[in-house]
């Protein structure tokens, strides 16, 4: 039993990292969609159709990515991910039909059928939350939709770093 709960506490350290930093370090974010709309008034960039944000070993596909600045140095404040949502690093992948990125409290939230797949093990959910800096993970279930973990003990996964 033991076992187990030791496994699960790994895939769900690997899961956090699945969905972790969709945009930080110092590398540029390259996006490319069908169309950008962007709002000096709101502070947001809109991009739509086919979208693809890159950065670094992480890339996100999404129908929709809006990105809203705030404050004078316009500092990013939200990233909001709309419809089929994918989210890849690696050989992990996570995905859903909605994603926030909060980057004020360090917070990525995926709802919408939410599931992560890391090799062949699969954690999923109504909500998945992960904080960054504190490095850990929330996944809720709903009164439709329980958390369900596929593990595979001992697997080459297990222990794998993000």
């Amino acid at each position: 039993m033991r076992s187990v709960f030791c496994q699960l506490i790994l895939l769900l350290l690997l899961v956090s990292g699945a969905v972790a930093a969709p945009i930080s370090g110092n590398e540029p974010l390259k996006v490319k969609s069908d169309n950008l709309t962007a709002d000096n008034e709101k502070k947001t960039a809109t991009f739509e159709g086919k979208v693809v944000a890159h950065q670094g070993e992480l890339t996100l596909y999404t129908d929709r990515l809006v990105v809203s600045s705030a404050g004078d140095g316009n500092e990013l404040s939200k990233v909001e991910a709309f419809g089929n949502v994918r989210i890849l690093q690696g050989i992990r992948q996570a995905t859903g039909g909605h994603a926030v990125y909060d980057p004020k409290r360090g917070v990525i939230l995926l709802d919408g059928n939410p599931r992560v797949v890391v090799g062949d093990d699969v954690v999923t959910g109504k909500v998945i939350t992960y904080f960054i800096n504190e490095q850990r993970s929330i996944v809720t279930g709903g009164p439709k939709e329980r958390v369900e973990a596929v593990i595979h003990p001992g697997g080459k996964n297990v222990g794998a770093k993000p």
